[in-house]
């Protein structure tokens, strides 16, 4: 062989390893969402407002102060007639749930929707290899994780992740998790399942601050397949861009927030403290700082710079408020998908970023429809998006959601083409937004709001409940 040769084979041989290594860099950076799928319970799992006064009222450990405040929290919940509760709760066994009925919750959500991702993205059971589920308040042995590698008879080297206890900020802890095994460079496809346990974590107390979470949370769950190869990218919506995660629990009163804990007659329940609003938005921005120089252009950033040290100039002792009221955070983003915790947490990001009532359609509209679906939700909100065909190609969308912890962690994606599946929203999508919001509660039970503790005793009002003017 002479040394043309020799030099030639080595030249390509050197010039297939740099494309190789130049494509492993390349899967090593690639997040793309290739789908995704929304749970929808069976109709007979609905809560109406009927059903959601019966549930109150049957609770007789509740004095008039705990039942008037109850009512007062639904009808002022942002939520609608249409969203889903656990079997055990519709059927009044709430007080004494078993490991069945949580099973039974658990298995009807996983069956439907990861079968649904499958059909829907054409994938095998067998082509994944990494599984990441969160459940937060429900974690069994052998784990979820176990349990759906033995449904769909997965391979016996898939990664399994089994998350808990990440509150409602988890879906993008396990997404994050996912990025993280992306950066091996190996070719993988990854599906993501997030939900919520309500059957078995049914708080049968009367302390206020542990009763909130059995008005707000509701059945729901999501399913995400992923994956870092480009030869999906044509399939994929979206791409992600940048992923920033916040934990405050090193402070004690963000820490104490929101705990699952027993109150004074050992009734487990999650407290939320008062603190809890001015923890999520010490998180919230913390995030932000991190966050908005991934996510604003050059120039918003260079105003910013110059507002900040003009402002330091004039004021050296001022708060940098007005600065932070200047930034225009639509320059980076284009649609905002907020955690639907309640209609507080939505007006309060509105308030900071300054959003129009156009910007937090879907989180309301995905609050009136399904509740709060704890972690899942902003995959409700993005497809009440979809639906509504707003997600165009090199749209960018950020994803903001708060947790237990305490936590915020927000996503910015790239929306790969345009985007227009109905999923879930596909029977009700033209319903919202209605031209008026109705309150369903407010018409059943305002009527609380005008009784009198003279006139409205515990006799009272059993006799009253009935008559009320449904």
């Amino acid at each position: 062989m002479d040394v043309l040769t020799t030099v030639t084979i080595i030249f390509l041989l050197y010039s297939l390893y740099l494309l190789y290594k130049s494509y492993k860099l390349k899967c090593s950076t690639n997040c793309y969402l290739v789908d995704y799928v929304c749970f929808k319970p069976s109709p007979d799992r609905q809560i109406t407002t009927r059903k959601c006064g019966e549930i109150i009222e049957r609770n007789k450990k509740l004095g008039l102060a705990e039942y008037k405040f109850l009512l007062k929290v639904i009808v002022n919940s942002g939520i609608g007639e249409r969203t889903y509760g656990p079997r055990n709760i519709i059927e009044g066994r709430e007080e004494s749930p078993t490991l069945d009925d949580a099973i039974e919750e658990m298995d009807e959500f996983l069956n439907v929707c990861i079968h649904d991702l499958f059909v829907k993205t054409k994938i095998s059971p067998r082509d994944v290899d990494v599984l990441v589920v969160n459940i937060s308040t429900f974690c069994p042995f052998p784990s979820l994780a176990s349990r759906i590698v033995h449904r769909y008879n997965m391979r016996d080297d898939v990664k399994t992740y089994n998350l808990s206890s990440m509150g409602c900020s988890a879906t993008l802890v396990a997404i994050d998790v996912v990025k993280n095994i992306f950066k091996s460079g190996k070719k993988s496809i990854a599906v993501v399942i997030t939900s919520e346990s309500i059957s078995p974590n049914w708080y049968s107390g009367n302390d206020k601050s542990m009763m909130l979470g059995n008005c707000l949370f509701r059945c729901g769950g999501s399913a995400m397949l992923l994956t870092n190869d480009p030869a999906m990218q044509a399939q994929a919506k979206m791409r992600l861009k940048c992923l920033v995660r916040t934990h405050i629990g090193a402070n004690d009163d963000a820490f104490n927030s929101a705990v699952q804990k027993e109150d004074d007659r050992g009734r487990v329940g999650v407290h939320l403290s008062k603190d809890l609003p001015k923890a999520a938005m010490r998180a919230f921005t913390e995030n932000l700082k991190r966050l908005l120089p991934k996510i604003l252009p050059y120039r918003e950033i260079a105003l910013i710079a110059f507002h900040i040290v003009k402002q330091k100039l004039v004021q050296p002792d001022a708060k940098l408020n007005k600065v932070v009221a200047q930034i225009n955070f639509k320059s980076g983003v284009d649609h905002f998908c907020l955690h639907t915790g309640g209609t507080a947490v939505i007006d309060a990001v509105r308030r900071a970023l300054r959003l129009s009532e156009y910007d937090v359609e879907p989180a309301r509209m995905t609050l009136h429809r399904w509740g709060n679906t704890s972690a899942s939700s902003i995959w409700y909100v993005l497809g009440y998006m979809e639906a509504k065909k707003r997600l165009k190609k090199k749209d960018r969308v950020l994803m903001i959601s708060f947790g237990s912890g305490f936590k915020c962690n927000s996503c910015l994606w790239e929306v790969s083409r345009d985007l227009g599946d109905g999923d879930v929203w596909e029977d009700c999508i033209k319903e919202y937004p209605p031209k008026t919001l109705v309150n369903p509660y407010l018409d059943k039970y305002g009527w609380v709001h005008e009784e009198t503790e003279e006139t409205f005793n515990r006799e009272e009002r059993t006799e009253a409940f009935k008559n009320s003017p449904w």
